[in-house]
């Protein structure tokens, strides 16, 4: 067998210096490669099972993967980093042909990743970028500046802002601090946001802007829940909250239910304009209820199918499908990056699920 390392490294440098020209239509046939071939077994750590959305992550790799002949294992590391660490390191030692990881922290894997590189292991990084390490090999996520992006906008056009409206009362929360990608979505926001809130159309009264201040660990619900319920204590006693940025579901279900506690539902006080991510079902009622207001969907069915089409092209010496060479570094390396682009979900147009089948009309009801 070759070094899979060194093959590897061949492989991603000609994926580099081609990827604008996208697949090679012109690859080896399924299975020739010396180093990979239908039938190898793929490591699969995911962060939770507290999620919904990363059940369906785990279920459509393990799905995609096992239909173009791999074995796979999948582990769910519960929220704990320690925890990820030592199933990684279970798989390593399960002669895994690859993995294929979804951080818990996305700085606390440079250790177990070592072990990776000495075992000739691909890593593929889903979704949240692992940072501080050369040994992650490709990237596959979707578009996460755009995701914040799309929630910015949502607030944008509600309120009005580009038609001179405001000044609107906002708050912002932001994702948990070890996940890379909480940093993507809040530049995305803020590049749309921050014009407003340098013009005083947007006001935050809670002061609390800065991305270290408005972090939430492990994107919990409660954690969201406590902090909001702090900042109506202090800073809404006389104002009325009119938008608040959340980067996800979780986060947007825990400001709700402060809000609520605050007695925002009612006819004369209404609930403000509140964002979102995941597109989980409970969310999506609850923006067909008429309370959250937006969600952006991340077909993560068609992520799981990126990650497992990069797995076998890779392994079969074939070049993956790159769209973005340099945008996202680790602090050691830009990690070659294959993004899907989100939706923007809402009330007038949630039906995109059922069309999708993501859900289900009855799922929905």
């Amino acid at each position: 067998m070759l070094n899979r390392r060194t093959a590897l490294a061949g492989a991603a440098s000609l994926a580099l210096s081609l990827s604008a020209c996208g697949k090679d239509s012109q690859g080896s046939t399924a299975g020739s490669s010396a180093y990979g071939s239908p039938g190898g077994t793929v490591g699969i750590a995911m962060p939770t099972r507290a999620s919904e959305r990363w059940l369906t992550d785990g279920r459509s790799v393990v799905e995609d993967l096992k239909g173009k002949g791999y074995k796979t294992k999948l582990v769910y590391g519960e929220d704990d980093p320690q925890t990820q660490v030592a199933q990684i390191e279970n798989l390593i030692k399960q002669g895994v042909d690859v993995l294929i990881i979804a951080a818990i922290d996305a700085k606390s894997l440079n250790g177990v990743l070592q072990q990776a590189a000495d075992a000739k292991i691909l890593v593929v990084s889903y979704d949240r970028l692992i940072l501080g390490t050369k040994n992650v090999d490709y990237y596959v996520s979707f578009d996460n500046e755009m995701v914040g992006r799309l929630q910015a906008r949502y607030i944008i056009d509600k309120l009005g802002l580009d038609r001179g409206k405001g000044p609107f009362n906002i708050e912002l929360f932001a994702g948990s601090p070890d996940d890379n990608n909480t940093k993507y979505f809040f530049k995305g926001s803020m590049a749309l946001l921050q014009p407003f809130l340098d013009g005083k159309q947007l006001i935050v009264p809670s002061g609390e802007t800065a991305l270290d201040q408005i972090t939430t660990l492990r994107w919990d619900g409660p954690t969201a829940e406590k902090r909001m319920n702090g900042v109506l204590a202090k800073w809404y006693r006389s104002k009325k909250v009119d938008a608040v940025l959340s980067p996800y579901d979780g986060i947007s279900r825990g400001v709700l239910s402060a809000l609520k506690a605050d007695g925002y539902g009612s006819g004369s006080k209404p609930l403000p304009i509140i964002t979102g991510q995941d597109a989980e079902l409970a969310s999506v009622k609850s923006i067909i209820a008429g309370q959250q207001s937006q969600t952006v969907y991340k077909d993560v069915r068609r992520l799981a199918e990126a990650a497992a089409d990069m797995v076998d092209d890779i392994l079969n010496d074939r070049r993956p499908w790159i769209n973005d060479r340099s945008g996202y570094n680790n602090g050691v390396k830009a990690v070659p990056a294959s993004l899907l682009q989100p939706t923007s979900v809402d009330k007038t147009n949630y039906d995109v699920l059922v069309a999708d089948g993501y859900f289900t009309a009855d799922e929905l009801k």
